[in-house]
């Protein structure tokens, strides 16, 4: 929706004009997430700068906003989707409103009800709440981590928050500023394809972690969680299946209803999968002038463009196509690293970029189907505790014997990884939905490796909650995925790239309502070990027949493409000169030993990029590119991307 910075000092009387004048500076980075307005506000002590992409409530809206006869002062990044409601309850309390839209109704809550309003918000958020009476600052960040807010202590000991990293490396004066490049977020980072939360690759700069309230007094910032997500699994009686179907149709159908809620244009990505396919159905069913958008690369042999338009079709929308040439492809990723903060490892984000440049052409809202495989359990690798279960009976013995084979067997020899993970506890092996490199291929790799420093530090205390809770193994793996790869990857680059292009996502999955219902279903509804569902070795199988009554059966019954990047193909032939170049060039040999780099890039030209050592290594390969060009623009300043800076009408 839009971009906020805050500036909140620690002495009264240290606000002045030159201040203010470094915020509305620093403002200038986030253009993009807010070119229909710009405004700062500022007392003695705190200042606020907003970049506004206003959907609803154009006309009155504005931000900064002040409540109660100015005692406080609100700015907020995201959208309410229960604010029509909010507003009749507070209304009935005696609250009064000077607008017609949902920032209001958090100020007016928080007046009300204190701290408690983050529990009554359904939506994606993140907003400060300045009380100048109390001198204290009131906030919080969205349940799931929709919306980003990020934190840093400046020199002069004030604290500041921004919906972008950029816009703090702004007011702190640059990357050695803000502590220079942390080693363990940067492990992190190589081993998992994004830095987990709270952290980011800068020591000075931290993140709000999702499902997060919290406070500023005389300086200090307190912080407390507010969401803890849980599945409280009900079995399901036999002759019930067709009512917990209903009930998940009837709440996503709820959730994109009140996702719609917009003063312009609403449209929705399409791609060959179910999820994003039934929330264009529904979405329909709200606005018969729907339009949908698509990606896909060139001359690829089954296209994701041609199955989207062919769903398009059956839906009745209005469909538009992109697509993406390898040229286009390494043309734009200074500009996406530019926009990402801080490196993503996950190609997707280009042809996101780009499908979301063309979707602001026409619209100023998309919808779209990220969370639906953490929530009804859609990844193929959460039928990997199925699988492996004949081990989880094996004495400790046994176990470390088939560890002791995999060892043997040459590297990318069939079974080989089925044996290592057999082998290996749920709590060592599954860190989230991707890991990267092996720690011993990690230390050849990075310069100043920490052997002590583990993945497995990053899920410990998750992985604890679930065995306090006594999940199985596929409940524990979503549970893992909801505070790691969603948060740190899916919703990052849901988020950035999108706002990169003054066009704002919505997620009707994410919702807290939907999450009531997909969290109670039992194993058997999310990957069935037997029926129907398990010979077809489903995975979101509820969802599935949830959404027979919204998709139409020749989507339903058509197998998913997927779409996957064709990083190999890329690196092996039309960008292998480009990603030469970009480690010739590359100053991180404080980081990273490029000679490593070089070799692994040098097996992929002559590889079959279909095979998974040629897949495994691009990986590898493009996570350190990223990196390096990340470091190129953020730390050396030698790549400046051109931004643009598109003038887009206010109402679309």
């Amino acid at each position: 929706m839009c971009g906020l910075l805050a500036y909140f000092s620690t002495d009264a009387d240290r606000v002045d004009d030159a201040t203010v004048g470094a915020v509305r500076d620093a403002q200038h980075c986030m253009r993009h997430r807010g070119p229909d307005e710009r405004a700062t506000w500022s007392d003695d002590r705190a200042v606020f700068g907003f970049n506004r992409l206003s959907f609803i409530d154009i006309e009155h809206s504005h931000q900064p906003m002040p409540y109660a006869d100015g005692r406080y002062q609100i700015v907020f990044n995201g959208e309410i989707y229960n604010y029509l409601e909010l507003r009749e309850e507070l209304k009935a309390a005696g609250a009064t409103f000077a607008t017609e839209g949902d920032t209001e109704a958090i100020v007016a809550g928080y007046h009300l009800w204190g701290e408690d309003v983050v529990h009554r918000l359904r939506g994606m958020f993140a907003f400060l709440i300045w009380d100048t009476q109390e001198r204290t600052v009131f906030g919080a960040r969205d349940h799931f981590g929709i919306k980003p807010l990020f934190v840093a202590r400046l020199a002069d000991g004030a604290i500041a928050f921004s919906s972008e990293k950029k816009a703090l490396l702004e007011l702190l004066g640059g990357s050695d500023a803000a502590g220079g490049v942390d080693p363990a977020s940067l492990q992190h980072y190589l081993t998992l394809q994004y830095v987990p939360e709270p952290a980011t690759l800068h020591r000075g700069i931290r993140r709000i972690e999702s499902g997060t309230r919290f406070t500023v007094a005389d300086g200090e910032l307190t912080t407390a969680r507010y969401f803890h997500p849980t599945f409280p699994i009900r079995p399901v009686a036999k002759g019930e299946e067709q009512a917990l179907f209903d009930r998940i149709a009837d709440v996503l159908d709820e959730s994109v209803r009140l996702h719609m809620r917009a003063d312009v244009t609403v449209g929705s990505f399409l791609s060959s999968g179910i999820d994003s396919t039934a929330i264009a159905a529904l979405a329909r069913r709200y606005n018969s002038d729907l339009m949908t958008f698509t990606v896909g690369f060139q001359r690829q042999a089954a296209s994701e463009i041609e199955i989207a338009a062919e769903s398009a079709a059956i839906l009745g929308v209005r469909h538009v196509p992109v697509e993406v040439s390898a040229q286009d492809f390494a043309d734009a990723i200074p500009l996406v690293v530019w926009y990402l903060d801080d490196p993503v490892a996950d190609p997707a984000l280009v042809p996101l970029y780009f499908v979301a440049r063309e979707a602001r052409k026409h619209v100023k809202v998309v919808l779209s189907g990220e969370g639906a495989d953490e929530l009804f359990g859609g990844y193929t690798i959460y039928r990997e505790p199925l699988s492996l279960a004949w081990a989880t009976k094996l004495p400790p013995a046994g176990r470390r014997a088939l560890g002791r084979v995999a060892r043997i067997l040459p590297e990318g020899v069939r079974g080989q990884d089925l044996l290592r993970r057999a082998s290996t506890p749920l709590e060592q092996r599954y860190y989230g939905n991707a890991r990267n490199m092996r720690d011993d291929e990690l230390a050849t790799l990075m310069r100043g490796h920490d052997p002590d420093l583990s993945h497995v530090q990053i899920t410990e205390d998750l992985y604890r909650r679930t065995r306090e809770a006594g999940y199985d193994d596929v409940t524990a793996m979503q549970y893992v995925d909801l505070f790691t790869w969603l948060r740190g990857d899916i919703l990052v680059k849901a988020d950035k790239v999108t706002m990169a292009n003054s066009l704002e996502l919505r997620v009707p999955f994410l919702d807290t309502g939907v999450f009531e219902v997909a969290s109670t279903l039992p194993l058997e509804m999310r990957v069935p070990r037997r029926g129907p569902g398990a010979k077809e070795k489903a995975t979101k199988y509820a969802l599935r027949r949830a959404m027979e009554q919204i998709v139409p059966p020749r989507i339903m019954n058509r197998r998913k493409l997927g779409f996957p990047v064709p990083t190999a193909e890329f690196l092996g032939g039309p960008l292998h000169g480009w990603a030469q170049q970009v480690v010739d060039e590359s100053g991180t040999d404080e980081w990273l030993d490029r000679d490593v780099v070089r070799r692994l890039l040098g097996t992929l030209p002559g590889a079959d990029p279909a095979s998974v050592g040629a897949k495994r290594t691009a990986r590898q390969v493009w996570s350190v590119l990223v990196f390096m060009i990340w470091h190129g623009i953020f730390v050396e300043e030698r790549i400046k991307p051109d931004i643009p800076e598109t003038v887009y009408p206010v109402r679309l």
